[in-house]
């Protein structure tokens, strides 16, 4: 067992993406991260190393066909079954059921799903495992556990290492143990804009009780757009449900009541606030950041944080001038990404600098743009070749808060 206060992000191998992004969230001064432990990945592989079924059933799922989904669905469905029915050994489950006492023992508690290939900067697994909500008991704890194990063979999750190269004996499942927020609201903010790769738009997303409702698909949720630290889009949909906490254990879902479906959940100063969190810790991270957040009250508090994958990459720029970037490429025609080979010639027969991403070759026009007689010849060139490009550096231009005017130089 590892208590968040000993995680940080060396510990990917030992409690998954899912345990080390909590464990670095826990160290940031004033932000709110419900306490919890990591039942490791030694401890998974101890129990099923223990079962003389689980190799060879193993060996089988290897055989399977990528796109063979029905050998697929049956051979996972097999090795999930035998890691669900595993025994755990007495002194786990006391080491569990210590950790879990100072958690209080019958707290409720979230139960979930962290592999060692899971919200890592280039995959994120998202949504690939299972998590459980609201378990409340150590035999139920215990029972989930064995459950988050079971859900790194779900036909959904063998399918998608397949696809981003990762083999099924490389790939290790932690569990985190972590104390529920019965929230009164709940959702996600992404840094950037998943879309359209803005890094400079932030997107909150809101509904009503658990995130749960949102991220199952069940309600759609409050849309705002934040730049500049201002709300600059906000859209309050109809939210008829939502879902919330079970007596029994668990999750039910229950209906919003009329007055309150078409109110939007989030305050503007309420989603700066939480936008001004988010932000501080795409800087802890160095990248955009995905967020789970819930509010209590009017408190935030902080349940996840995972890198966006399907940004597309900018350039390195190594400092905080303003940069604009226009494609190489498809001044030629050449839309497809290009090898390291090619990109390394280009750069050196070049006449200016070249940066490269995304395998495509982009030149900064940042420095011309921010000159009268400089704009003129760049808009002049790319009106003739591409209208497209010539529209996009308009919109930059007109936004008024990007390019700093300068003077132009007589020497040009």
């Amino acid at each position: 067992m590892l208590d968040f206060e000993r995680i940080d992000s060396t510990s990917v191998a030992d409690v998954g993406g899912k345990g080390a992004h909590l464990g670095e969230l826990s160290r940031i001064d004033d932000l709110r991260v419900p306490d919890g432990f990591c039942v490791t990945t030694d401890a998974f592989q101890r129990v099923v190393a223990a079962e003389p079924s689980f190799g060879a059933r193993l060996d089988l799922l290897a055989r399977a066909e990528p796109d063979d989904h029905a050998a697929i669905r049956t051979l996972s469905a097999d090795v999930r079954r035998v890691v669900e029915g595993l025994e755990m050994p007495a002194d786990l489950v006391a080491e569990i059921g210590a950790s879990l006492a100072r958690l209080g023992e019958r707290a409720p508690c979230a139960v979930r799903s962290s592999a060692t290939a899971e919200d890592l900067p280039t995959a994120s697994f998202a949504g690939q495992q299972d998590s459980y909500l609201n378990v409340v008991g150590l035999e139920e704890v215990l029972r989930h556990v064995r459950r988050c194990w079971a859900s790194l063979f779900t036909e959904r999750a063998v399918t998608y290492r397949r696809r981003n190269g990762f083999g099924d004996r490389e790939a290790r499942m932690a569990v985190v143990v972590q104390r529920m927020v019965f929230p009164d609201a709940a959702g996600v903010l992404f840094t950037a804009d998943p879309v359209t790769s803005n890094r400079k738009a932030a997107t909150v997303e809101a509904c009503w009780g658990l995130g749960e409702a949102l991220v199952s698909g069940l309600v759609p949720g409050d849309v705002h757009t934040v730049r500049a630290d201002g709300v600059v889009t906000t859209t309050v949909a109809v939210k008829s449900r939502l879902v919330q906490a079970s007596p029994e254990g668990g999750t039910r879902e229950v209906p919003v009541d009329p007055r309150r479906q078409s109110l939007p959940v989030l305050t503007d100063a309420q989603v700066l606030r939480l936008v001004r969190l988010g932000r501080r810790i795409e800087a802890h991270f160095g990248r955009p950041q995905d967020i789970e957040w819930c509010l209590t009250g009017d408190d935030f508090h902080i349940v996840q944080s995972r890198p966006i994958t399907t940004l597309f990459p900018v350039p390195e720029a190594g400092d905080r001038d303003d940069h604009v970037y226009v494609s190489v490429g498809h001044q030629q025609m050449m839309t497809d990404a290009m090898k390291p080979l090619g990109l390394s010639v280009w750069q050196l027969t070049t006449p200016r600098p070249m940066f490269e991403a995304g395998g495509r070759l982009f030149v900064d026009v940042a420095p011309e743009l921010a000159t009268s007689e400089g704009r003129a010849r760049i808009l002049g060139t790319f009106g003739k070749a591409d209208p497209l490009v010539t529209d996009a550096l308009r919109s930059v231009l007109e936004r008024g808060d990007f390019l700093s005017e300068r003077a132009d130089d007589e020497r040009a």
